[in-house]
């Protein structure tokens, strides 16, 4: 795409863990992830280095950030440390945008999510 405009209908849709299934771009600085999250879908427990906000458009989410739950819905926007402990629960179908800082470089190609890792260990 001409200049900094990202089309996210041309980007490839892929499931990273099950339920999660996500178009990634990247800026210069940050990694930018539109999730399509199915009801139910669990997001295991992780931290990672990236500060991270959470975005969600549609639907309704329990967010736990550091032990706290959080009810997230369309219209809500969470802020999630680095290094933070934290997890997820879709309680219902979900679109969410995940901006992190800095670039998340296991979402680049051939790299693995930290989030598959998790949930094959969980």
């Amino acid at each position: 795409m001409p200049g900094n405009l990202i089309d996210w209908q041309s980007l490839e849709e892929k499931t990273i863990i099950p339920g999660f299934h996500g178009k990634v771009a990247h800026s210069a600085n940050m990694t930018f992830v539109l999730w399509r999250i199915d009801a139910g879908a669990v997001l295991p427990e992780h931290a990672h280095l990236h500060e991270q906000v959470v975005q969600v458009f549609e639907g309704e989410m329990e967010l736990t950030i550091d032990g706290e739950v959080n009810k997230t819905f369309a219209g809500s926007m969470a802020v999630i440390p680095s290094r933070a402990r934290h997890s997820a629960k879709a309680l219902t179908a979900c679109r969410v945008m995940d901006v992190f800082y800095p670039i998340r470089e296991d979402y680049r190609p051939g790299g693995k999510p930290l989030i598959a890792i998790a949930a094959e260990q969980s």
